[in-house]
C-alpha cells in the first residue's frame, strides 16, 4: 500500500484529493495543515470533519487518526518549521508527496507579501528537503497559471517562457518551479509541477469569485465585475482538477532523453522533472461565468462594473496537450455544470450550518 503525504489537506484542492484517494482506497493518506485564519477556519474544520477529524482532537505536531477512514491521519503543522517538517517525514518515510499547502490569493499578496515568501518559500524548501532525505519517489507540487503574466500568446503553453510575473505570488510559484528542478537535477527527486487555472468548486475559498458572487446575489447585494466582464479564465472543475493530479502523483517525473541543451525546453529536462498545466481549454468571459451562476441560482446579478486590479491578467487559456498525452484525461467538466454543483453545495452546506444563502 503506497502511503502518500498530501499538504494542504483541509484547504479546498488539498481536500478533494484526500477524498479522492481515500474513495479509491488502497492508499494510506496522511494531510497535513496549518489551519491558518487567511479565510473562515470553520470551512477548514468542516472539510477535516468530512474526512473524520473532529476539531476538538486536532492538537498541534500531533497525528489524529480519523474516526471515519483507517487508512487515513491528519497532523497540524507549519511547513515553515524546517527541522520538524523534516524530521517528521523521514520518520514517516512517505512514497509521494503532494504539496497543495501555500498563501494563495493574487491580491492578498500585494500588501502582505512575507506571509507568501514563508510558506511558498520557506515552506517548499522544508518539502524538498525533506523529500530528498526520505527518498521520496515523487514529489508533485502546486504551481499557478499566474507565472505566466505578462504573457498574452494564447493558448498558454509550458514550452512558454514565464519570466514575467504580475504579482509576488506568482513570483513564489515560479521560485517553485526552480527550487524544484534544482533539487531534480542534484539528487534525482523526481519531480511535477502543476499549473492550475482557475479552480472552482464545491467546497471554495470564501475569497474566490464564484464564492462571492453566489453569496452577494443571494443577498440582493452588488457584485464587483473587474475589468467590465470582459476578463477571460479557463476556467477548471476542482473534480477534474483532482483526477488529474491522482493520476499525475503515481506516474514519476522521467528524464527526457530528448532534451537539447542549446535549444532548452522550459518544461522538461535531462533531469527527473515536469510541468503540466491543468485547465478546461475551454475559457469563457467574466460574463458569462456570471450568467452561469444566475442561472444556477434563479437569480439575476447587480453589477458593478470596474476597472482590472492590480496583478491581475486579461486571459488564460490552457494548453493541455502535454496533461493528456501524459496520463491520458482531459479536464472538461463545463461552466454550467461546475457552477451548477457549486451552488448546489453551497445551499445545502450553509443550511445545515444556519448562515445566510
Amino acid at each position: 500500500m503506497s502511503k502518500i503525504l498530501i499538504t494542504g489537506s483541509a484547504g479546498f484542492i488539498g481536500f478533494h484529493l484526500v477524498s479522492r484517494f481515500l474513495e479509491e482506497g488502497g492508499y494510506e493518506i496522511v494531510g497535513l495543515d496549518v489551519i491558518n485564519d487567511y479565510y473562515d477556519v470553520n470551512l477548514k474544520y468542516a472539510r477535516l470533519a468530512q474526512h473524520g477529524i473532529a476539531k476538538e482532537v486536532i492538537l498541534s505536531h500531533h497525528l489524529i487518526q480519523s474516526e471515519t477512514y483507517p487508512n487515513y491521519r491528519f497532523i497540524q503543522a507549519d511547513l515553515s518549521e524546517h527541522d520538524f517538517i523534516v524530521a517528521f517525514m523521514l520518520q514517516e518515510k512517505f512514497d509521494y508527496v503532494v504539496n497543495l499547502a501555500a498563501q494563495a490569493g493574487v491580491r492578498y499578496s500585494i500588501d502582505n507579501p512575507r506571509a507568501y515568501t514563508k510558506s511558498n518559500i520557506d515552506g517548499f524548501l522544508s518539502i524538498l528537503e525533506g523529500c530528498r532525505h526520505s527518498k521520496v519517489k515523487h514529489l508533485v507540487y502546486a504551481s499557478t497559471s499566474s507565472v505566466y503574466g505578462l504573457n498574452e500568446e494564447m493558448p498558454l503553453s509550458e514550452k512558454q517562457p514565464t519570466q514575467h510575473p504580475m504579482s509576488l505570488y506568482a513570483a513564489t510559484k515560479k521560485a517553485n518551479e526552480m527550487m524544484a528542478h534544482t533539487y531534480s537535477h542534484l539528487f534525482g527527486l523526481p519531480t511535477t509541477g502543476l499549473r492550475f487555472f482557475t479552480v472552482y468548486g464545491p467546497w471554495g475559498r470564501p475569497d474566490m469569485a464564484l464564492f462571492l458572487f453566489t453569496e452577494a446575489i443571494l443577498q440582493g447585494k452588488p457584485i464587483k465585475v473587474f475589468n467590465y466582464g470582459k476578463m477571460i479564465r479557463d476556467f477548471t472543475y476542482v473534480g477534474d482538477i483532482v483526477e488529474s493530479v491522482k493520476r499525475l502523483t503515481i506516474k514519476p517525473a522521467q528524464p527526457d532523453a530528448a532534451w537539447n541543451a542549446r535549444q532548452p525546453a522550459a518544461d522538461a529536462s535531462p533531469a527527473p522533472y515536469r510541468i503540466f498545466n491543468i485547465g478546461n481549454s475551454a475559457p469563457v468571459q467574466l460574463d458569462a461565468y456570471i450568467a452561469a451562476v444566475e442561472t444556477a441560482l434563479g437569480k439575476p446579478a447587480i453589477r458593478q462594473l470596474l476597472d482590472m486590479q492590480p496583478g491581475d491578467v486579461p486571459a488564460t487559456h490552457a494548453d493541455t496537450q502535454s496533461l493528456e498525452s501524459w496520463v491520458n484525461f482531459k479536464p472538461q467538466t463545463s461552466v454550467e455544470e461546475g457552477v451548477r454543483r457549486f451552488v448546489e453545495w453551497y445551499r445545502e452546506f450553509y443550511e445545515k450550518v444556519g448562515v445566510k444563502g
